[in-house]
């Protein structure tokens, strides 16, 4: 297949998501939809390596995750980001729901070396479900280091939807306060100031800096210096403690901001967040190869079973720590299902449901101002940090079984 026809084809699944989700108004993701035509492609037409041959190989995903998370952090503040704390508590709230029912009513249906498989790659992203399909392969269980993977691949499909129901139910209600004069966005004034350095398009230490100098370039380069930085400061730190590098982007990108070296949005304003997106989230969709037929009608009766157990445990654990803390159940909830999926979904599924909820400028940035920081922060967390931990715990718990 040539480079051209493999791009083509991958640029009409990710239009075809665009179109369905707009005609549903969010009700169906486009995420949802590009996940399920990606499957049938792979059965049928695909080349596995799809995705590298359009020009999308892992380094370049890399690259792009580098930029995108950096960029992330530009649009929240110091400030909004200590304000998160209640989505972390209960982003982790939703996690111990996931462990807590996988381990009492998960075991009255699967073994005990299938729910400690399951459970990271449930909670998180590739690098979990890596490790446990490592310590699956090792202690001699290869159906489960199949499950490991395919839990990872398919947890979306349970995702997806429901994060686009929730939000869109907390929007609506959101939206009907706003209009009423019932809800002011705590950050209205910094957003007002923030709209006002975007115009300028001069971070603060370069004002002096003729503007004729402020070109695409310069962005990517301080961009690129950003996140070099959180890569290096996440080497030096590993012999001491593992962090991802991607968290500190997100952190860093926070910090660049707040302090005037990056302006807001920096990518938006070098014209390469489109091709960022479109590029990670073809990575993503390659991560669907793997799910043959052959596989999930094996391992659909646990594969099915353990999402859906979890997910219950998640919606149960997060709605109640949510009531206590005055989040609403849809957002406490949405904000617990970003650890099925991670950035940049949870990036592109809240802007969507923002989209089509209201096509005011104004109602829009009110809307991105109480969803997104919640759902970018809860994804990092989930994702990056505590799927990890826990991927490392259950492992050398299944190698000492």
């Amino acid at each position: 297949m040539s480079q051209m026809l493999a791009f083509t084809l991958l640029m009409g699944i990710l239009y075809i998501g665009d179109i369905i989700s707009a005609k549903t108004k969010a009700w169906v993701s486009s995420v949802f939809v590009c996940a399920v035509l990606f499957i049938i492609g792979y059965w049928t037409i695909f080349p596995k390596n799809i995705v590298e041959v359009a020009g999308i190989p892992s380094v370049v995903a890399t690259l792009l995750m580098y930029l995108l998370i950096t960029n992330m952090g530009t649009l929240l503040s110091v400030k909004e980001l200590i304000n998160q704390w209640k989505t972390i508590v209960i982003t982790l709230s939703g996690i111990a729901g996931i462990v807590v029912l996988l381990l009492t009513v998960g075991m009255l249906f699967f073994d005990l070396q299938t729910i400690l498989v399951a459970i990271p790659p449930l909670v998180g992203g590739v690098v979990s479900s890596l490790i446990m399909s490592e310590a699956a392969q090792q202690a001699g269980l290869m159906s489960l280091s199949v499950l490991a993977i395919l839990i990872y691949v398919m947890q979306g499909f349970a995702g997806y939807p429901l994060t686009s129901i929730m939000l869109k139910k907390e929007g609506k209600r959101m939206l009907a306060n706003y209009r009423s004069g019932e809800w002011t966005p705590t950050n209205e004034q910094e957003q007002q100031k923030a709209i006002k350095e975007e115009d300028e398009e001069i971070p603060k230490l370069f004002a002096k800096v003729p503007k004729r100098y402020h070109t695409n370039f310069s962005r990517f380069f301080r961009l690129s210096i950003v996140g070099m930085f959180a890569y290096y400061v996440s080497v030096w730190l590993a012999p001491f403690v593992s962090v991802s590098p991607f968290v500190l982007c997100l952190l860093f990108g926070v910090i660049a901001s707040s302090s005037g070296f990056l302006e807001k949005q920096p990518l938006q304003k070098a014209n390469g967040f489109g091709f960022a997106i479109l590029g990670l989230m073809l990575f993503i969709f390659d991560g669907l190869k793997n799910a043959t037929p052959e596989m999930l009608k094996e391992l659909l009766l646990p594969m099915v079973g353990i999402i859906v157990i979890g997910v219950f445990g998640m919606y149960v654990f997060s709605a109640i720590i949510g009531r206590l803390l005055g989040v609403s159940k849809e957002m406490a909830f949405a904000v617990s299902l970003t650890a099925l999926y991670g950035f940049p979904a949870d990036y592109i599924i809240t802007n969507e449901v923002i989209q089509a909820l209201t096509e005011d400028k104004k109602e829009q940035e009110a809307l991105t101002s109480h969803m997104l920081p919640p759902m970018l922060v809860a994804g990092f967390i989930t994702v990056t940090i505590v799927s990890v931990v826990l991927a490392g715990i259950f492992s050398s718990i299944l190698s000492n079984l």
